[in-house]
């Protein structure tokens, strides 16, 4: 959709890795900074992915492979959805245009992809825990490198940044952390004279008499050294702010502006060359920085398709159904606007999960807690405990980070916490760190609870409504990323019976039993076989948890073959049923049982439907496998 050739970089060109960028003086980086910002530009607009982050950390990228020796320097980024720029440094420009593609780059950083990215990430605020842990190792090993790890302030809202802090200000290790400020801007810099600041705090002639007056007051005895101590910094925090920080062992720096390199790369050196401890250095940034349409609407640039560089307007493929996220939402504020009881919570993903949407509807009823998963889950269980109804609208991928808190505050309690879990299944440019393939899994073997997968966007309405009506202990309901599939929509969700499942078609010698939206494959599948002379029956599970025992038995008394089907990991659903059908002696017949599931790998990124196909779990891949059950290893080869 581009509409212009490519940027102009004759600086860029000349770098491949940083040890490039560091020959060149520093006069130029600016010039450099602007066409690093031009070419990542340019490469997302072909390929779509995160841009507004990557804008916003161009200059600090830049000064960071200046001034440090990467990749002997540990350089971590948090999340990594802000690396691009990073990339196009480190030897991948080449390959900066396969971004997020079937082969091509990740969208993130990635330790099998490149030695600049010593920690591969995509969910936000490891940083400081990853850089803890090289920091120690290296000092175990009497290495003198430095570890810089950089968070983003939305990450700092997540209290695992917050233990990784309070662990690395006792252990005292020398750990560089620069907190990235693109959205609070809680101190925002006062130009020339913040910045003369930074430089005279993390210069030599202050960090000496610092350490000159930690030996000193050492002499006085450890309570006497720490209320000095304490009493100094205190003091210093109220002129250059970052008190908490100090509090927790950090020296403090900051904050400075993060797209002045001229501000940047001193205080860089400084503390290159003089620290000794941790060191935080706060940084303001902008999001988007530096390309119009994204300043003016970071939030619509934070993560993009294909879009035209001059005016800024995305590709989209026009939908012929709606998406299932958005399904959710509006289900949700139709049983709202009759149960006001009904609240919903959000992990820093108000606009992916729709509860945008729902906080238009119903500001006071919507709570948005940040990037903190854990505290989500207990918050919706004390809301569970005062008679509300919390909606817990998290992505499969991120409620793997509050899973303590499922069990141990949730199930154990059997408090009716309704789980929303969107992105289930593969949801493809965003790769293996974001897939939904465990959460039937880890929620189906926890007692008492009740797991749900809906096959398309109208059984999504009826779930809605079920979880809304289900008050005897949690409940969860998954769907994937994307767009439905066509079918007509119901005006209002009706309340399924819980357990159990409906037959969509009947058959005589074939069994095809999905759980969740592989339901179309298996319809289409039972179409072939049916064409082959193999008589099928297709059911929709709903249900992982409770399993409709009932429709399995009888599936497996009347078929001889019975294939399950779903968009999760091995141990999920499949295993639930062949634990069943196990007990009940349902195997002893010669049933033929075959469970479909994603495959026990990490799947790196491709277009969701290729993963399917990949995976043997669109139609044809349905068809090879009853014919493998069936022992025509010839057919199956052919399917």
């Amino acid at each position: 959709m581009n509409s212009k050739s490519p940027p102009d970089t004759p600086l860029l060109d000349k770098v491949s890795v940083p040890a490039d960028l560091r020959k060149l003086p520093e006069a130029d980086l600016p010039q450099l900074a602007s066409e690093l910002r031009a070419e990542m530009i340019d490469a997302v607009s072909q390929t779509g992915g995160h841009l507004g982050a990557g804008l916003g950390v161009v200059e600090l990228t830049v000064a960071i492979h200046y001034v440090f020796d990467t990749p002997a320097d540990r350089l971590i980024w948090d999340v990594g959805h802000q690396a691009y720029p990073h990339k196009i440094l480190t030897g991948r420009r080449d390959r900066i245009r396969t971004l997020r593609q079937e082969g091509g780059l990740s969208g993130f950083t990635k330790r099998d992809e490149s030695e600049y990215d010593p920690f591969g990430a995509a969910h936000s605020s490891t940083s400081i825990s990853a850089g803890l842990g090289m920091a120690v190792g290296r000092d175990l090993k009497g290495g003198r490198n430095n570890v810089i790890s950089v968070i983003g302030d939305g990450a700092m809202s997540a209290g695992m940044a917050y233990e990784a802090l309070n662990n690395a200000g006792a252990l005292d290790a020398r750990l560089i952390v620069i907190l990235n400020d693109n959205d609070m801007s809680i101190a925002p810099p006062s130009g020339a004279m913040s910045a003369y600041l930074a430089r005279l705090a993390s210069g030599r002639t202050y960090q000496g008499f610092r350490e000159f007056g930690k030996k000193l007051t050492s002499y006085l005895g450890k309570a006497a050294d720490r209320a000095i101590t304490r009493a100094v910094e205190h003091a210093r925090g109220y002129v250059t702010g970052g008190t908490l920080f100090e509090e927790m062992g950090f020296f403090h720096i900051g904050p400075i502006d993060g797209h002045n390199l001229e501000h940047l790369i001193p205080v860089l050196k400084n503390v290159r060359d003089n620290a000794h401890g941790p060191v935080l250095i706060h940084v303001v940034t902008q999001k988007g920085k530096g390309y119009g349409p994204a300043e003016a609407a970071d939030d619509k640039y934070h993560g993009v398709g294909k879009f035209d560089v001059i005016t800024g307007a995305q590709a989209k493929a026009p939908a012929n159904a709606p998406a299932y996220t958005k399904v959710f939402a509006e289900s949700l504020i139709q049983e709202a606007r009759e149960d006001d009881t009904i609240v919903a919570v959000t992990a820093a993903m108000p606009g992916g999960t729709g509860l945008d949407l729902f906080g238009e509807a119903f500001p006071k009823r919507t709570f948005d807690v940040g990037i903190a998963e854990q505290h989500a889950v207990t918050f919706a269980a004390g809301l569970a405990t005062e008679g509300l109804k919390p909606f817990a609208a998290i992505y499969s991928t991120f409620l793997q980070r509050a899973y303590d808190q499922v069990v141990h505050d949730v199930a154990i309690q059997r408090l009716p916490v309704r789980f929303a879990i969107d992105r289930a299944g593969y949801v493809g440019a965003d790769g293996a760190t974001h897939a939904g393939s465990f959460d039937v899994g880890y929620l189906a073997m926890l007692p008492g609870f009740t797991v749900m997968a809906a096959a398309d966007e109208a059984e999504l309405r009826h779930m809605v409504r079920t979880a809304v009506e289900h008050g005897d202990g949690p409940i969860a309901f998954r769907y994937p990323r994307g767009n439905g599939v066509g079918v007509d929509m119901p005006e209002r969700g009706t309340a399924l019976a819980i357990g159990k499942g409906r037959i969509m078609r009947e058959g005589t010698k074939v069994a095809l039993l999905s759980l969740g939206t592989r339901l179309a494959d298996c319809l289409t599948a039972a179409e072939e076989l049916d064409a082959a002379g193999l008589s099928t029956t297709v059911a929709d599970a709903r249900f992982a948890k409770p399993l409709d025992s009932d429709m399995i038995a009888r599936l497996a008394r009347e078929h001889e073959v019975l294939i399950t089907v779903e968009e999760g990991s091995v141990g999920g659903f499949g295993s639930h049923v062949l634990q069943f059908l196990a007990h009940e002696g349902l195997l002893d017949n010669g049933l033929k049982v075959r469970p479909l599931v994603l495959p026990d790998a990490f799947t790196d990124q491709a277009k969701p439907e290729s993963m399917y196909t990949n995976a043997g779990l669109d139609s044809a891949g349905i068809v090879r496998a009853v014919f493998a059950a069936l022992g025509t290893a010839s057919r199956a080869a052919r399917a």
